[in-house]
């Protein structure tokens, strides 16, 4: 496999490769073709670099969007960092599912600057976020180098515009979450298996489960079913697994027992949880079919629709293709192979009750890989058809296909920061305020507190020397999370007392009002409550520090214009509330008291 003249060269083909499934290939008789050219293909430096350049943005850019990101990694990693954050009961050492060998395998990320850097937190977090644009996109161009050999240069090229372009990618390259890292190792499997590296291939099924989320072994049955029933490569197989055990799951389960106090195996306390507890995930909120359809158009529009059919798509057209071409064999084991995948987690997820759209994320770049497939395999079918036979001539489908997917990834990922994105320039203020206040920050403990806004809380990273966070009671009534008592390994080994695994309520997390230096809240007109006020109409406790426009979606009607962003319309259009950062003038350390 080299480069020449900046078009990837295929391999020899395989043993199902004959007829290659893909739009590069005229399925006509070789008589019966016009002199063809082979398809140009950005070169894999090139494709890194496009794919850096948009996760880099996801780095800098995108919002947290789920809080379980929050509490669940960033805090602990905090913690370890720093020796303060907060503790979820998924960390306490009576339920132990959280794997402490995940966030130490992001604190390896910061080694080489963390002596000299480790005081500017924020810098931190987002160096941390660069590293994982940089991995996701080494992960994303072994994919787009499998499909190139197996698939050919023109469905490789549309997955690199659906990987950069995509909402999708944009929300997930970057988030610091095990389904994150469960898709990159996604890419790796694919990629590795394409270029014929099956003992990688199934390294990494095992990294995701292992070191991830033990549910993406769900992506590997297809590859698994290749090695064991089609290769019969049962020696090796077995071999590789055993290897897997020994490199990640034994270093795993011994960084768990070490951070937890007792022998623990964390995916597998995952797996009982979710699947043989009694009330399982589902305690968190359950959600109907079409909360992933909608959440799947919303981050990839026309190519999660493409990707859902092109089962069918392909099926049909080959079909089609095999009965009007002599000697035409359809690769049906290729197919099969590589788009089972996505429907294998969309049957077992689409089922579940509870549902989020993080669960997702390991089959975001199956999502792209399907929709390059369906678009090639309609060139080949109309090539068929009409009797044409040049790719070429039908590539205003995939222009159009790309132009309206383009269009509509780049207005999403502008909704989502013109909308969501105050949390993240609300929290950094306090920096400027940190200075301001000069030797109060180093003498004093500021409590800074949040409400109904709990969930949006970036992380502690966010918070300045000094500056602490604290909840005060809102209409919230599930289980807020507390704080890690000691340093680590010692706090992190003790059982809290008031955690539990019902999402009951524990009114030990709540803060006086009257205790807060500070208070960050959204401001909505018109919604007030004994739990959850006002707090910056109130001119006579608070002063506003800073204010930020923050997307109300409960007053904005259209749901089309709030998801995707239109200038001017969306800003005319939408109902915005006020982000705000106050200060309390009754605060005795800040002299206000």
């Amino acid at each position: 496999m080299k480069f020449k003249n900046k078009v990837y060269m295929r391999t020899a083909p395989q043993e199902d490769d004959q007829n290659p499934p893909s739009a590069d290939i005229n399925p006509l008789p070789v008589d019966q073709r016009r002199t063809t050219t082979e398809l140009w293909l950005p070169e894999a430096s090139t494709a890194f670099k496009l794919l850096m350049s948009a996760n880099m943005a996801s780095a800098l850019l995108s919002n947290i969007s789920d809080c379980d990101e929050t509490y669940n990694y960033w805090e602990p990693l905090h913690y370890i960092f720093y020796g303060d954050g907060f503790q979820t009961w998924e960390y306490s050492p009576a339920y132990a599912i959280r794997s402490w060998a995940y966030i130490r395998m992001h604190s390896v990320l910061t080694w080489p600057l963390f002596n000299m850097l480790n005081s500017n937190k924020l810098f931190v977090f987002y160096f941390i976020r660069t590293m994982l644009a940089f991995f996701c996109s080494v992960c994303e161009v072994q994919f787009y180098k499998g499909i190139a050999l197996i698939f050919g240069n023109n469905v490789a090229r549309m997955l690199l515009v659906f990987l950069t372009f995509g909402a999708g990618m944009f929300i997930s390259a970057t988030a610091f979450l095990p389904s994150t890292f469960c898709m990159y190792m996604t890419c790796l499997v694919f990629g590795f298996w394409m270029q014929g590296y099956l003992q990688l291939a199934v390294l990494s099924v095992a990294a995701g489960a292992i070191l991830g989320w033990p549910f993406s072994a769900a992506i590997g049955l297809p590859l698994a079913i290749d090695i064991l029933l089609r290769r019969q490569n049962y020696s090796q197989f077995f071999k590789w697994c055993c290897i897997a055990l020994l490199t990640m799951l034994l270093p795993s389960m011994l960084i768990d027992t070490y951070y937890y106090g007792k022998p623990v195996i964390a995916s597998l306390n995952i797996v009982l949880y979710n699947v043989f507890s009694e009330h399982g995930p589902d305690l968190y909120g359950t959600e109907p079919l079409s909360f992933y359809i909608i959440n799947g158009v919303l981050n990839f529009n026309v190519a999660f629709l493409l990707a859902l059919f092109s089962g069918p798509i392909v099926a049909i057209s080959e079909l089609i293709i095999s009965v009007r071409v002599t000697g035409y064999r359809t690769p049906y084991v290729l197919f099969v192979l590589f788009l089972s995948p996505f429907y294998v987690w969309i049957a077992i997820f689409f089922t579940q009750p509870h549902k989020e759209e993080r669960f997702l994320f390991p089959v975001y770049p199956l999502i792209c890989f399907g929709a390059a497939v369906a678009i090639a395999t309609v060139q080949k079918l109309y090539c068929i058809v009409l009797k044409w036979h040049k790719i070429v001539d039908f590539r205003w489908i995939s222009i159009s296909t790309l132009a309206i997917y383009v269009i509509l990834s780049v207005s999403r990922v502008f909704a989502l920061f013109q909308g969501y994105h105050a949390p993240l320039e609300i929290y950094p203020s306090l920096i400027k305020v940190s200075e301001d206040l000069g030797s109060v920050t180093s003498e004093h403990n500021l409590r800074v507190c949040v409400g109904k806004e709990w969930y949006r809380y970036p992380s502690s990273f966010f918070l300045p020397t000094n500056f602490t966070m604290h909840f005060v009671k809102s209409e919230f009534r599930g289980q807020l999370p507390g704080k890690f008592e000691g340093q680590p390994p010692e706090g992190s080994r003790r059982i809290p007392a008031d955690m539990n695994d019902a999402n009951i309520e524990e009114l030990t997390r709540y803060a006086d009002v009257k205790s807060c230096d500070f208070m960050v809240d959204v401001s909505i007109s018109g919604h007030a409550s004994k739990y959850e006020p006002n707090y910056a109409v109130d001119k006579t406790r608070w002063d506003i520090v800073k204010s930020i426009d923050f997307l109300d979606a409960a007053r904005s009607e259209n749901r089309l214009l709030r998801a995707f962003y239109i200038p001017y319309i969306f800003e005319t259009r939408n109902r915005f509330s006020k982000y705000v950062l106050l200060q309390s003038k009754s605060s005795k350390i800040l002299g206000n008291g």
